[in-house]
């Protein structure tokens, strides 16, 4: 299963970002297709991509869909010339929105942290409530699941943050011309060591919190609880 799934990873990796770079910086120009077909013909690889794994699973995955309606938002700004601060404003809204909906899940019956990390497709969830009941500790549990998705939030919002202070530092030029779509891969590649990377760090670090919370509060360790 990892054999067929490092292609694909590498597939999908090329489509989204390699090729879709490619086309902006070396066919925006008046001599080539243009600013406006180049971005056009770019944003087919990362929609087709989409659409694929969609006929392919069947299924409406929440990330996913996230990342086509930024990608067509981006192409809309683009094509229909719109101020360069609604990209900016684009970029921070899907992530923030994201981390609002995070924050108010903490109040909630159902904290978002339970799709995320704490979810039955990830972690034998009944065998660790079985052990938290045991203990007596369920109630002790909830509550660091509740800071688990206060960590969660957190790292949506700081990629909201940056993502506005980085497009507006980066595109500066003009909607549909060249230059715009030379920045808008600049923003891109930018964006992966500068915001994902961050990003990624403190959702590990959340998730190391909630495995050290199973092991204190339910016995387990993580290899335990881990599906396979």
């Amino acid at each position: 299963m990892n054999e067929t799934a490092k292609p694909n990873a590498w597939l999908e990796l090329l489509l989204t970002l390699v090729i879709p770079s490619l086309i902006l910086m070396q066919l925006s120009g008046p001599d080539s297709l243009g600013a406006v077909n180049a971005l056009l013909l770019a944003l087919a690889f990362p929609l087709g991509w989409g659409v694929r794994d969609y006929l392919i699973s069947r299924k409406f995955h929440l990330l996913a869909v996230l990342g086509l309606i930024s990608i067509l938002l981006t192409g809309g700004i683009g094509l229909l010339q719109l101020d360069t601060r609604w990209l900016a404003i684009k970029e921070a809204a899907i992530p923030g929105l994201i981390g609002v909906a995070v924050f108010i899940s903490a109040y909630t019956r159902f904290p978002l942290v339970r799709v995320l990390l704490f979810s039955p497709a990830v972690m034998h969830v009944e065998r660790i409530q079985e052990n938290l009941d045991q203990r007596g500790n369920r109630s002790a549990f909830d509550g660091r699941l509740k800071i688990a998705t206060w960590m969660l939030g957190g790292s949506f919002l700081f990629s909201a943050a940056m993502n506005y202070l980085l497009a507006t530092w980066i595109v500066t030029s003009p909607t549909g011309s060249p230059a715009f779509n030379e920045e808008l891969v600049r923003l891109t590649l930018l964006s992966y060591p500068m915001i994902a990377l961050p990003s990624l760090l403190i959702m590990i670090a959340a998730l190391y919190y909630l495995a050290r919370s199973i092991r204190e509060l339910a016995g387990m360790q993580l290899a335990e609880v881990l599906r396979h």
